[in-house]
């Protein structure tokens, strides 16, 4: 099968979808399907990539005469499906639907992001100039919390699956023979995500802040919160301000091996935001062993379960009180990180994930 995926955003920027975007291109070509990727982030050549690029103001990745030059390639690449992966607002990705159903090539849609209010009245609005909702397009989303708000804007038309973000889950666990570090009093607090305001790091720094009222000073607490963004600033002048200098460090980005590591030694992940919905950071902390507490209503539950692979909290309050428990009660840690360890969530591992799609590709085909 001959796939081509168009994405606004892909390598080398280094984000959620474009990390995503990249790793199931390369377990579908080791899959033997025949893939190629057009987008209209530049960069430097690499087989199977077509960059559709145009001067724009502060490098937005989008072209004005998209849809020609992508129909021009899909005509003259002929695949068998078009994968278009979308954010919350993706001009370049949806350029690439047009294109793709003026071909006359099956299509299917990747939601990646949650559709805020905002968002869900933005493309009621193009559905009703364009009536995408109505071109014969299948959809899929990254989790139960992301679909819901798209199957609420397209309507019965428009089919929309649950296919998870894939990861190699062998990767994050301990290897055979590898020392792990010895546990201590200290309880190890860890998050990694983009310091950017929509994911509210500032108020992470809230939660452990007040999470640390909450916990007796005899048992020491340290928290590593690996990622850059703007948001970085506002976040180091909180930590200040705060006093969480002494135990609460801002290290940056980070590799994914050096990820790795820091999970070696993490005994809490937080991934706090209300909107996230996937959660490939969390994803990577559960299948490490790492207890996870997130937002019930956030695309991480459909991997964590309450008092299972970590606590979920439906509010900022319950996620304070979920950090505290966790950190006080070393019992529930282990047993968590235990059941973590021992088991995995199948659903978000590569051949699952590339079966999901196939289904996809052949209900696109039924529609085109």
């Amino acid at each position: 099968m001959r796939i081509l995926h168009v994405s606004d955003c892909y390598l080398p920027r280094l984000g959620g979808i474009e990390v995503q975007v990249a790793d199931l291109v390369q377990a579908q070509g080791e899959a033997g399907y025949e893939v190629e990727v057009v987008t209209a982030t530049p960069g430097e050549p690499i087989a199977g990539v077509h960059r559709v690029v145009a001067p724009m103001p502060f490098d937005l990745p989008v072209h004005p005469r998209g849809v020609v030059h992508m129909l021009r390639l899909m005509t003259a690449r002929r695949p068998d499906v078009v994968h278009v992966h979308t954010g919350a607002v993706s001009p370049f990705a949806w350029m690439g639907v047009r294109a793709a159903v003026r071909a006359g090539v099956p299509v299917v849609v990747t939601v990646h992001s949650m559709w805020d209010p905002v968002t869900r009245v933005l493309y009621r609005g193009l559905d009703s100039v364009f009536g995408w909702s109505r071109w014969p397009v299948a959809a899929t989303a990254v989790s139960r919390a992301a679909a819901r708000p798209v199957r609420a804007v397209a309507g019965p038309r428009v089919p929309v699956d649950v296919v998870s973000n894939g990861l190699d889950l062998s990767s994050w666990r301990p290897r055979p023979g590898e020392v792990l570090p010895v546990r201590g009093d200290e309880v190890h607090i860890v998050a990694v995500g983009r310091l950017a305001p929509r994911k509210q790091p500032v108020r992470l720094l809230k939660l452990l802040h007040e999470a640390r009222q909450r916990v007796p000073r005899s048992i020491p607490m340290r928290a590593t919160l690996v990622g850059d963004g703007p948001a970085r600033g506002a976040m180091e002048r909180f930590s200040r301000s705060h006093g969480m200098d002494g135990w609460v460090s801002l290290p940056g980005r980070y590799t994914r091996e050096q990820i790795r590591s820091l999970l070696m030694s993490a005994d809490v992940f937080v991934a706090p935001a209300p909107r996230e919905s996937f959660g490939i950071a969390a994803l990577e902390a559960r299948a490490a062993g790492v207890p996870v507490v997130a937002r019930a209503q956030s695309g991480v539950a459909d991997f964590v379960r309450p008092g299972k692979e970590g606590l979920l909290g439906r509010s900022f309050h319950e996620l304070v009180v979920a950090v505290a428990r966790l950190t006080r009660d070393r019992d529930l840690r282990e047993s968590i990180a235990g059941n973590n360890r021992a088991t995995e969530p199948t659903r978000c591992a590569w051949p699952n994930v590339l079966a999901g799609f196939e289904q996809s590709y052949k209900l696109a085909t039924g529609q085109a």
